[in-house]
């Protein structure tokens, strides 16, 4: 993923107002991020913790996409596992939340939204590369190669996202 800006940030959300993306936490230390490692930026919000905000780049020209998603905290069984709809990793519990998104336009204005099963982290990109290791020390062996991977994780998202 391309190094992004708080501008270019704040300007990606299509699932809420112009005001409100003006409004949301955007980590200080964007430049200091591995871009490289990225296929998408995800984060969690500080002073809010029911929420994340979720950037990818879309379509040949690298559009910006941004999702605002809302989650609500782990209250499964200690033993409880759960994985991740977009990079299949294995979480125990906590590590993997429904991440719900008030759709796009008027449906969302009506209160319509979608939902996946996401690391609650949003740190897909870094599992994959086995860069971060979820606290089951666990990840399924594929025989497909990290590229195939990556392109699996996008695919699931891009869906998600066209839902929004």
């Amino acid at each position: 993923m391309r190094s992004l800006t708080e501008q270019d940030i704040r300007g990606s959300f299509v699932n809420c107002s112009k005001g409100e993306a003006k409004r949301l936490f955007v980590p200080p230390d964007l430049g200091e991020l591995a871009w490289d490692d990225l296929d998408f930026f995800g984060w969690r919000d500080q002073g809010a913790p029911d929420r994340s905000y979720l950037v990818t780049e879309r379509g040949d020209q690298g559009r910006l996409v941004g999702v605002a998603l809302r989650f609500q905290p782990a209250r499964r069984g200690f033993l409880h596992r759960s994985m991740c709809s977009l990079c299949l990793t294995p979480h125990p519990r906590g590590g993997v939340s429904l991440m719900t998104a008030r759709r796009a336009g008027a449906a969302g204005r009506e209160g319509n939204s979608v939902g996946a099963y996401m690391c609650t982290d949003l740190a897909c990109s870094l599992y994959l590369r086995g860069r971060k290791v979820s606290k089951s020390g666990m990840r399924i062996e594929e025989s497909l190669t990290l590229d195939e991977q990556i392109a699996r994780t996008l695919g699931n998202l891009y869906g998600f996202l066209e839902r929004v």
